[in-house]
């Protein structure tokens, strides 16, 4: 068993969740989180509320599951990354389970 993570922005919401179904990956959790990016002093500069820090809006899928539908679920992910138009690709991790009850 394996722990994967995946994150997009809240656009891109409703395309994991068809993917995630692709991969034939049933039982996920999701969560709404911030996802930040350090600016370049000359944005932050340019900004009238430079001093202000904001995130974007983006979702954190996770699921533990079998490396067999994580395979799946990578090919998916890399077949939509790779005719996106934006700057904001689709992000996944696994992380190997130990032990669980």
């Amino acid at each position: 068993m394996k722990l994967v993570l995946v994150t997009a922005v809240e656009e891109f919401q409703k395309d994991v969740l068809n993917i995630f179904k692709k991969a034939n990956i049933e039982n996920f959790s999701s969560s709404d989180i911030d996802g930040h990016k350090n600016s370049p002093s000359l944005l932050m500069a340019s900004n009238w509320f430079s001093g202000e820090k904001t995130g974007n809006g983006s979702t954190m899928f996770f699921s533990f599951t079998n490396k067999e539908k994580i395979d799946d679920l990578f090919t998916l992910l890399e077949e939509f990354n790779s005719n996106l138009e934006t700057n904001n690709p689709l992000k996944a991790i696994v992380v190997p389970v130990e032990r669980f009850l």
